[in-house]
């Protein structure tokens, strides 16, 4: 191997070393960010629950059954769910929650944006839920990271290697 391509693969494990340990920070970052603020779907829920007729208007407008219960649900869950997204606990069933949330929120009120995902790509990503569903599918995929409680608690409660009943 040439001085040159060993450089390259010095500099590129550098790189990979620099990258990876962002992972958790930018894992935090997103989960803080989308889940309680200022972005946060936790706000969403919130601002839902002191808005629970209106809410439950628009539910009923769109054919849901039971709107009010609906409406107390989805508010409910959505503030909830916000709150363990930013603190890491019990990050992927929260994050699940959220990207069926986000799908509910595309059948039922921008069925023309899901509709047009390959006809018209922007229409899709433009709208409202698309954002909450990436963050749900991209939390319950690769986890909340380092910096979470699901972390601490998996650390502290693993079964060390070889002790596996």
């Amino acid at each position: 191997m040439s001085a040159m391509q060993e450089q390259i693969q010095k500099l590129y494990g550098l790189l990979v070393r620099v990258a990876s340990s962002l992972q958790s920070p930018l894992l935090l970052a997103i989960r803080v960010y989308f889940g309680l603020w200022p972005a946060g779907i936790a706000l969403n829920g919130w601002g839902k629950l002191h808005n629970l007729g209106r809410v439950t208007q628009f539910f009923a407008s769109l054919g849901l059954p039971a709107p009010g219960a609906t409406a107390t649900f989805v508010s409910t869950f959505e503030f909830v769910a916000g709150i363990l997204l930013a603190i890491g606990l019990l990050s992927r069933v929260a994050a699940l929650g959220l990207a069926i949330d986000m799908l509910t929120a595309y059948i039922t009120s921008d069925r023309e944006s899901l509709s047009n995902f390959f006809a018209d790509p922007a229409k899709f990503y433009n709208a409202d839920p698309f954002i909450y569903l990436a963050v749900g599918l991209l939390i319950f995929v690769f986890g909340p990271g380092k910096i979470a409680l699901d972390y601490l608690i998996e650390k502290k409660y693993a079964t060390p290697p070889g002790l596996n009943v």
